[in-house]
């Protein structure tokens, strides 16, 4: 199901890969661990940021319709947010 923050996440998901694209090059050009691992944080936050929103926003929408709707539909999208919880 597609949701209208995809394709911002999607955006997001290609700047980390540009991101790590640079890293690999600049360990290839023997930068230093510091300039490296810098990089390497900032490319763990957007991807953090991506898996935040696409939660967030799977949450607000098909979880909360599902758990709207009472019966089985609720009792699989409780389960459904037990798991993503993990991820948070």
């Amino acid at each position: 199901m597609k949701h209208a923050s995809h394709p911002d996440i999607i955006a997001k998901l290609k700047q980390a890969q540009g991101q790590i694209g640079s890293i690999i090059t600049m360990m290839t050009e023997g930068r230093s661990c510091m300039e490296l691992a810098q990089q390497l944080q900032a490319a763990e936050s957007i991807v953090h940021l991506a898996k935040r929103t696409l939660i967030q926003d799977h949450m607000e929408h098909c979880i909360a319709d599902a758990a709207s709707e009472g019966g089985k539909a609720a009792k699989q999208a409780m389960a459904e947010f037990k798991t993503l919880s993990k991820y948070l």
